[in-house]
């Protein structure tokens, strides 16, 4: 049977598609690509960095960019892909192992969550990455699902943790039911248990509840999870009902999960004033570190204490995440791992 592995386990590299004019970064466009040129350089200390272009000319303009912020070159990669956005975490490919151990890297379909916005080039990406080379000889399956990296999370053991109406959505999978979905999933991933949420929300989210927003497995027996404790919050009732969820769920020894919770930044609002879908459960994991995204509200001291001891083991390092907050997205959202032996 195939085996998904955790995002704790070795890597090869991470993947980030970088922003461009034409992309909704356009009016912080400098701004965003300070900070994918720091996080690419901070990622370059652990592990190397494939870096997606629109076309030579921009990958001309990402090298010097990196340069400026002091990235190793050695730990940096490049490839060629037109874009329409940046969320590599939902375009990227999903790697596992099959059966005989060999690696393979799955290319789901996206449609830009349910069809919210463009998506035919991004939907395109891992094709062409795949077609010129840059995942070595590791093969590339084409699944005619919907499906983004997001949207899942998973012990490296077989079990998934998923939203319901992430995956079973009309717009993004229509026609197919939860057994369906459940029934490729099992084929394609080597999932055996799946753990569906019905509840979970942050404000001003445009994935319909993505879990890498809510809730995370730092360990098989051990989940993090967004907590709202206060009953003026919005998102108050959507969180407390998800944490019931969390307390009914168990492992597959049959005991409770070991439930970590993690703290509600303070409101960040856009320009309009509308409230921007910040939270820690965003953190990305590397080699040898966490990578815990901030916002510069007092709660950001107690979520990388809480990371300190989620992952004794590994580096806590913060990124100011401000910049990406302001199109719906954090630091998870915008960078895909790639398991080890994938990068070419």
């Amino acid at each position: 049977m195939r085996r998904f592995p955790a995002e704790w386990e070795p890597q090869s590299g991470v993947m980030l598609t970088w922003p461009h004019e034409d992309t909704d970064w356009a009016d912080q466009l400098d701004r965003v690509e300070r900070l994918y040129a720091d996080l690419a350089a901070l990622i370059g200390r652990y592990e190397p960095v494939l870096n997606v272009c629109r076309d030579a000319e921009h990958a001309a303009a990402v090298r010097a960019r990196l340069a400026t912020a002091g990235a190793d070159p050695e730990s940096q990669r490049f490839g060629i892909a037109p874009s329409n956005d940046t969320w590599a975490r939902d375009h990227g490919p999903i790697g596992v192992r099959t059966e005989s151990g060999e690696h393979l890297l799955l290319d789901f379909r996206f449609n830009g969550w349910g069809g919210k916005f463009a998506a035919d080039r991004d939907d395109r990406i891992t094709e062409t990455l795949s077609a010129g080379g840059l995942f070595g000889e590791t093969p590339r399956e084409p699944v005619d699902l919907v499906l983004e990296g997001g949207a899942i999370e998973t012990d490296g053991r077989g079990t998934l943790l998923a939203v319901t109406r992430t995956l079973v959505d009309p717009r993004r999978n229509p026609g197919l039911t939860r057994d369906a979905i459940e029934r490729i999933l099992a084929e394609r991933l080597g999932i055996r248990r799946f753990l569906w949420l019905e509840h979970g929300a942050i404000s001003g989210d445009d994935t319909d509840g993505h879990i890498d927003t809510l809730v995370r497995f730092c360990a098989p027996d051990t989940l993090c999870y967004a907590r709202c404790t206060d009953p003026t919050d919005a998102d108050f009732d959507e969180l407390q009902a998800m944490e019931q969820e969390l307390r009914g769920f168990r492992d597959p020894q049959g005991s409770p999960y070991r439930l970590v919770p993690l703290p509600t930044p303070e409101p960040v609002l856009d320009g309009d004033g509308e409230r921007l879908p910040a939270g820690y459960a965003n953190f990305l994991l590397i080699n040898g570190a966490v990578l815990v995204p901030t916002y510069d509200t007092p709660a950001d001291v107690e979520a990388l204490d809480t990371f300190r001891r989620l992952f004794p083991d590994r580096a806590v390092l913060p990124v100011d995440c401000r910049p990406l907050i302001r199109q719906g997205g954090s630091l998870h959202c915008i960078s895909m791992q790639l398991m080890d032996g994938v990068l070419a």
